[in-house]
């Protein structure tokens, strides 16, 4: 496997919080490694441009300096791409943008916005183009009341799509949720993928190591073979 696609059950459930661990654990194995946006929201204008905080914590936590335009293509001023997007999304763009960072190192960690359905326009969804890419997906559920259903639904529409989950993080994103436990168990046996990870509610969590919180066997599996000739 060379690349991995992070979707979440939802907005704000996680999906930068994985992409980065995946990233640290990849690092951490000695291979070579990169993080891809093709879309972001809630861009901010700077004085070089569109940028997107989520997306620099990837062009950061990238193994080789890359620019800002190869981590995150179509950055988005919009609370949701699917409504703030003026311009028309190339697929043709975004797989050759995906081409380009797959030419400069071993593993890319995709990470898509929204939920499995978020539009890149008006009209098809990012998951169109992962099904295409053929990238094996993970899902991010955010623990909180409501998640079970989301989670399963887009498990089960990842599967109908034709895309491929090798696996699930549990992301506690209310620590005072006192059914977690029980959630968790429901999720366990209800996703038909192994639960990879299990990350707690951290403060500042973008800034800590959560390479800990990952089942590093099963990673591994993800990426058994590194590419030849690079």
């Amino acid at each position: 496997m060379k690349n991995i696609f992070i979707t979440g059950t939802d907005t704000a459930v996680g999906k930068t919080v994985v992409t980065l661990a995946l990233l640290r654990v990849l690092q951490q194995q000695g291979v070579e490694c990169a993080g891809y946006k093709p879309l972001s929201q809630n861009a901010q204008w700077t004085e070089e441009g569109l940028r997107c905080a989520d997306a620099q914590l990837l062009q950061d936590a990238s193994t080789l300096a890359l620019e800002y335009k190869d981590v995150n293509p179509y950055p988005f001023t919009g609370s949701e791409v699917s409504t703030g997007a003026i311009t028309t999304v190339s697929e043709q763009f975004l797989s050759a943008g995906l081409s380009y960072l797959e030419s400069c190192v071993e593993r890319v960690v995709v990470e898509g916005t929204g939920g499995w359905h978020s539009r890149i326009n008006t009209q098809n969804p990012l998951s169109d183009w992962v099904i295409k890419q053929k990238i094996p997906v993970i899902l991010v559920v955010g623990i909180k009341l409501g998640c079970i259903n989301h989670a399963i639904l887009t498990a089960e529409s990842i599967s109908q799509q034709g895309g491929e989950l090798v696996g699930w993080v549990a992301n506690r994103i209310n620590p005072g949720l006192e059914e977690y436990q029980q959630l968790i168990s429901i999720l366990t046996q209800h996703i038909a993928a192994p639960k990879i990870g299990e990350i707690p509610y951290l403060a500042r969590i973008n800034q800590k190591d959560l390479s800990s919180y990952f089942s590093i066997a099963t990673l591994r599996t993800f990426f058994t073979h590194k590419k030849t000739g690079h």
